[in-house]
């Protein structure tokens, strides 16, 4: 079972903020005319942007049509690249020299394994 770090949490969490704000500017809107568009108050698409309010997926999906723009969503495999740097940072200088190691050993055995035969 994969959890989220703490980097991956964090932008979660700011994940629809984040949206409306490239919804504004990619029509170049105010919080206003975005609010008023969508027929929410300004305070709503406010609190959204700051991460007080997390929006239900209608909401969401509602404020963005009223934009012209559509919401689409893709499932990829999880991509732990923040939780490997989140470890990284948490981890003690000799965990961080000891990884180090254990990633250049797998990556001569990488290349060792691919080269070419010697003539």
């Amino acid at each position: 079972m994969t959890t989220m770090g703490p980097t991956r949490a964090r932008y979660s969490e700011q994940w629809a903020g984040n949206l409306l704000r490239m919804v504004r500017a990619k029509r170049g809107w105010s919080q206003r005319q975005l609010a008023t568009a969508a027929g929410v108050p300004q305070s709503t698409i406010a609190r959204i942007e700051s991460a007080t309010r997390q929006p239900t997926l209608p909401l969401l999906d509602r404020i963005i049509v009223a934009a012209g723009l559509e919401l689409r969503t893709r499932l990829e495999p999880y991509d732990r690249h923040d939780d490997v740097l989140d470890a990284l940072a948490a981890a003690t200088p000799e965990e961080r020299a000891a990884e180090r190691t254990r990633h250049g050993d797998e990556l001569v055995r990488a290349l060792r394994e691919t080269a070419p035969p010697a003539p």
